[in-house]
């Protein structure tokens, strides 16, 4: 999971936006703690002030008057404590709470004072201001205190400071949010290259496409592309060395056949060099009909359908002609080799590659039925596709051996001769000219095996 881009992506968004949110958030909290002390010791100092202005003189006496305004501004839905005290700088009571935790400060006359204490164990906001009272040349100092509880002030503290932080905390996810959308989005081409790479087969030596591809991401797909040139390249030149390598063997293999011929002519031979020479001439064969099929494997697998020599072919009129060519050899193996040819099955392709598909698939399919048995070749044609189908009732294919039929060089079976390049090629063929190739297998109560390719159809 930590190797995921996505995940990393979000890491390099979210640490930012964090710290972010942080720094903003703790700055909108101080801000918030600010405004609601503010408006809590203006509420205090408003109070006090009314209850100080109601301080008056009566007989020579210093009375106070405590007006009901002074504690309602007081008054909201957290249900604070409000308490005050009244006192002159004799020590005497005027009003309110004996106990009243007031603060001495030595600061100018009329200049208020704001504190934290405690009383009967509940935190209090409190404020005190003195003012100075004046009879018959007799001057005495009131001090007017007065405080109350913080649950109405953290209550504003909390609607001032908690919509901001719900409202960063809705953003970040918002970005988190777009960010994954978006990178679902912008990754799509790159997750179309892996898919376009995964679905290629493996002789698709095509370069990638670019087009629409993002700036950052070219130099991958153009990495690749080169890579998958070089490749190309040397897959080409193994090509080249093989249809080179058969080419020269060829012709010596054909002289070798020939002399072969010519020296088992003579009547006189002895029987064991009769035998020696015939065993000569059989492997001299075997050998040129590997070179053959190499060859046209090579000539396959180098096939392109945009390179072909595509012409307007009819595949009915190739299997007719190769029937006839196999006659002779499925009568030699006993073999009733039959067709079911639509009137015509038209389509584009290369002639000698589409003979040689008919003549591989037909010839293993001969090869590996029992005497007695039967072949049948098969063209159907629909509006839209032409089907090439080749069934016997031969021994089946073993199962651990169907996964590797299309292999070069491999042979279910090794009591058969052949070179295990026919379905190979056959293969290659079909790709080569965008079709497609399958090989099932019938069970009870008649075994065999169906070779299936189709084509487009003109």
């Amino acid at each position: 999971m930590t190797n995921s881009l996505r995940i990393r992506l979000l890491w390099w968004l979210l640490v930012p936006l964090a710290i972010y949110v942080f720094v903003t958030g703790k700055a909108a909290y101080d801000n918030a703690r600010h405004t609601a002390d503010l408006v809590q010791e203006n509420t205090l100092l408003a109070s006090a002030r009314m209850i100080a202005g109601e301080v008056e003189w009566s007989d020579g006496r210093l009375l106070v008057d405590i007006p009901p305004a002074a504690l309602e501004v007081f008054a909201s839905p957290q249900g604070d404590q409000v308490f005050y005290n009244v006192s002159v700088d004799d020590g005497r009571l005027l009003a309110g709470a004996p106990d009243f935790p007031t603060r001495k400060t030595s600061a100018a006359h009329d200049s208020p004072v704001f504190y934290d204490a405690a009383i009967h164990g509940k935190p209090i906001r409190a404020v005190g201001m003195v003012r100075q009272m004046y009879d018959n040349g007799a001057i005495r100092s009131v001090l007017v205190s007065i405080g109350k509880t913080q649950a109405s002030r953290d209550a504003m503290l909390r609607e001032i400071w908690r919509p901001q932080l719900v409202r960063q905390i809705e953003m970040v996810l918002l970005a988190v949010a777009l960010t994954c959308i978006g990178l679902t989005f912008e990754l799509r081409p790159l997750l179309k290259v892996k898919e376009e790479v995964m679905d290629r087969d493996p002789m698709q030596l095509e370069p990638l496409r670019v087009e629409r591809m993002h700036t950052e991401l070219r130099p991958i797909v153009e990495a690749i592309n080169q890579c998958i040139a070089r490749l190309g390249l040397q897959v080409a030149a193994q090509r080249r060395f093989i249809a080179d390598a058969a080419h020269q063997l060829r012709t010596p293999l054909t002289l070798l056949e020939t002399q072969l011929q010519f020296a088992r002519q003579h009547r006189e031979m002895e029987p064991t060099l009769s035998e020696a020479l015939a065993a000569m001439q059989r492997s001299n064969r075997s050998m040129v009909g590997l070179t053959n099929k190499l060859l046209l494997l090579a000539q396959a697998e180098a096939a392109d359908y945009t390179q072909l020599a595509r012409q307007k072919v009819d595949l009915a009129a190739i299997a007719q002609d190769v029937i006839e060519d196999l006659a002779m050899f499925a009568q030699k193996h006993d073999i009733n080799l039959g067709a079911e040819l639509a009137e015509s099955a038209w389509m584009i392709g290369h002639q000698g590659l589409l003979s040689a598909l008919v003549h591989n698939v037909t010839e293993n399919a001969i090869r590996y039925t029992q005497a007695g048995g039967h072949v049948t070749v098969a063209v159907a044609r629909d509006e839209t596709r032409v089907t090439l189908t080749v069934t016997d009732d031969g021994p089946g294919i073993p199962a651990e051996a169907r996964s590797r039929v299309f292999e070069p060089f491999y042979r279910a079976s090794a009591d058969t001769e052949g070179t295990g390049l026919g379905l190979a090629i056959a293969k290659e063929i079909v790709q080569a000219h965008r079709g497609e190739i399958a090989l099932t297998h019938r069970e009870q109560p008649m075994r065999g095996v169906i070779f299936t390719a189709t084509f487009g159809a003109l």
